[in-house]
C-alpha cells in the first residue's frame, strides 16, 4: 500500500514499514535510541520490532504500566527521569511501541524532553493505528479529565503493521473499530456502508479498511492541523463519550470502559441529538444505533449518574467562552461542528440510549 504523506510525517504500511525504518535509522545517526513500551507490548510486540532492525544500535527499553489510568504526568515524570539518567540528548530518538496510551504519552514526552526530540510511532492496537498515532496529537490526562495536557507535533513517521494485532484481545479490536465507524459517519457514507457489515471480513479487508480510515483522518488533519475548523469533525461521539469514559475511570465500582466503548455510546447519543437538531433522519439514527450495538453491547448507565456525567462536559477541550460545543451529523457522511446543545436534550439522549 502506498505511504500516506501528511504535513510533517509519513505513514507506512506492512513490510514497507521496516524498509523505511531501517533507512531512516541509518541516515539519521541518532546518538541514542529509546523504545517506550508498556508491559503488554514489551511481552508481545518488542521481539517482532527488534527482529526487523537490521543494524546494531545503542537501544534502551523503557517500560510503563499499561492502561489509561497510567496516562498522566506522574508517568511522564518517571520516564523523563530515566531518559536523563540514560544520557538521552537532543539527538536521541524515542520509538513508541504500543496502543493509544503509549503513543499519546510517548509523543508528549518526546515533544517536551529537552524542548523536543524526534519520535516514531508504531501503533500496536487497532485504535492507535486508525486514530491515536495519526495527526500529531500528543498528551496525557489530568486526573479524570481526558487529554487535558498536550501538544500537537507530528512524529517522524508512523509504521502500521497489522501483524501486531494478532495478540490483541477482542475488546481492544472493537475499541479501535469505533473510531473507524466514526470516520465513515463524519466524512464518507460509502465507507460507513462498507464497514457496517463485518460478517464477511478477511484480514486483507481489514488492512484496506485501516488504510482507508487513515486516509480519511489524514485528509482532515492535513487541511486543519491545529483544529481551528474541520478537524473538529473528528470529535464526533467524543463530547459525551469522553465524559462517560472519565466518569467510569474514577468510579472503580463501575464496569471498566475502553475508549472505543465509551465513544460508541457517545456516537449513539450524539446521533440522537443530531436527529433532534439537524437533518439526520430517524432511519439513519436507527441504522447508526443498530450497527454500533451489533459490535458494542449496551451498557446500563444508572440514571442517577446522568447529571454527574453531564457536569464533566464543562471541561471538554472544544468549549469556548463557557459554551459546550458538539459535533453533530446532518446526514451519514456529513458533519457540522460548533453545535450548542441544551442540557435538557443531552439528558434526553441518555434516555434514548437506555431505551434501545
Amino acid at each position: 500500500m502506498k505511504p500516506i504523506v501528511s504535513k510533517d510525517s509519513i505513514v507506512y504500511f506492512g513490510q514497507e514499514c521496516y524498509t523505511a525504518l531501517n533507512t531512516y535509522l541509518a541516515e539519521a545517526n541518532h546518538s541514542k535510541i529509546c523504545i517506550l513500551v508498556d508491559n503488554n507490548t514489551h511481552e508481545y510486540c518488542l521481539s517482532l520490532l527488534m527482529s526487523k532492525i537490521e543494524k546494531e544500535y545503542d537501544i534502551e527499553v523503557i517500560e510503563i504500566e499499561s492502561g489509561e489510568i497510567h496516562k498522566n504526568i506522574e508517568t511522564c515524570s518517571g520516564v523523563w527521569n530515566v531518559l536523563s539518567e540514560l544520557g538521552m540528548d537532543r539527538k536521541s530518538l524515542i520509538i513508541n511501541l504500543g496502543g493509544g496510551v503509549v503513543t499519546d504519552l510517548g509523543g508528549f514526552i518526546a515533544c517536551t524532553y529537552k524542548r523536543g526530540i524526534s519520535y516514531i510511532n508504531i501503533p500496536t492496537s487497532l485504535l492507535a493505528m486508525v486514530d491515536a498515532s495519526v495527526g500529531g496529537k500528543t498528551g496525557v490526562d489530568l486526573g479524570n479529565l481526558k487529554n487535558m495536557v498536550g501538544v500537537i507535533s507530528e512524529s517522524e513517521m508512523v509504521l502500521v503493521d497489522t501483524e501486531y494485532l494478532s495478540t490483541l484481545p477482542t475488546n481492544q479490536m472493537c475499541s479501535g473499530f469505533a473510531e473507524m465507524l466514526k470516520h465513515g459517519l463524519i466524512q464518507d457514507k460509502s465507507y460507513w456502508d462498507k464497514i457496517s457489515d463485518l460478517s464477511q471480513l478477511t484480514l486483507e479487508d481489514l488492512d484496506l479498511m485501516i488504510y482507508d480510515s487513515v486516509v480519511i483522518k489524514n485528509k482532515i488533519v492535513t487541511e486543519d492541523p491545529t483544529e481551528q475548523n474541520i478537524r473538529k469533525y473528528l470529535n464526533f461521539g467524543h463530547t459525551l463519550g469522553h465524559a462517560i469514559e472519565s466518569f467510569y475511570l474514577t468510579h472503580p465500582e463501575k464496569p471498566t470502559l475502553l475508549h472505543g466503548e465509551a465513544i460508541a455510546i457517545g456516537m449513539i447519543m450524539e446521533a440522537y441529538i443530531s436527529a433532534e437538531l439537524l437533518s439526520l433522519t430517524k432511519n439513519e439514527l436507527q441504522n447508526i444505533s443498530e450497527v454500533i450495538l451489533a459490535t458494542f453491547p449496551k451498557i446500563d448507565i444508572n440514571p442517577a449518574d446522568y447529571h454527574s456525567i453531564v457536569s464533566l462536559l464543562i471541561h471538554d477541550k472544544k468549549n469556548e467562552k463557557g459554551n459546550i460545543y458538539f459535533v453533530l451529523l446532518s446526514t451519514i457522511g456529513e458533519a457540522k461542528y460548533n453545535c450548542i446543545v441544551s442540557d435538557e436534550l443531552i439528558l434526553q439522549s441518555f434516555g434514548y440510549y437506555a431505551s434501545l
